[in-house]
């Protein structure tokens, strides 16, 4: 675990500029003092330091977030809000991305290969229907299936958190069920 010195060498000068461009120069150093103050204090909630970076600038974007909400402003938030998030967001859906192929490699038969067409190949559930020799809507009926079978394996899994748009912004394994790299 890196100690709280090296994450402020390593990393003060990014946040610090993430911080600025959402807020301004008059406020950002304030935030980003705030933003090492919570990482000293929970660096020890941090189980996973491959994880640190994802770590940090979701910290960041919520003592950004607490700062607008200080200020009570009647005007919109910033675009970035709600605008997708950067690298470290990819990061993050890929390596989930990574955990759900063997969780599809559970399904039973019939909804794996649905499932993998549709989820995966991106195949429409007309060419689904057809590959698999089945009706219309008997694929979509796989196809739904698969995917509540799926979402069910994932809760039991994983910790998910999705934004407003229900697009992945973090998650946790709970458990070792599933074998994710």
């Amino acid at each position: 675990m890196k100690k709280t010195k090296d994450i402020w060498l390593e990393y003060h000068k990014k946040l610090f500029a993430f911080i600025k461009s959402r807020v301004g120069d008059s406020d950002a150093e304030d935030i980003l003092q705030d933003v090492f103050v919570k990482i000293h204090t929970k660096i020890d909630s941090l189980k996973e330091t491959a994880k640190l970076e994802s770590w940090l600038y979701q910290i960041t974007r919520n003592a950004i977030i607490d700062y607008y909400r200080s200020k009570r402003m009647t005007e919109e938030l910033s675009d970035w809000i709600g605008a997708e998030e950067t690298i470290e967001s990819d990061n993050i859906r890929q390596e989930f991305s990574a955990c759900i192929l063997p969780m599809i490699e559970q399904l039973p038969d019939k909804y794996r290969s649905a499932v993998r067409l549709s989820e995966i190949e991106g195949k429409t559930q007309k060419e689904v229907a057809e590959r698999e020799k089945i009706s219309l809507s008997g694929a979509k009926s796989r196809v739904q299936r698969g995917r509540v079978l799926l979402k069910g394996m994932l809760h039991d899994c994983c910790k998910i958190e999705l934004n407003h748009r229900n697009q992945l912004i973090s998650y946790e394994q709970k458990k070792r069920k599933y074998k994710c790299p």
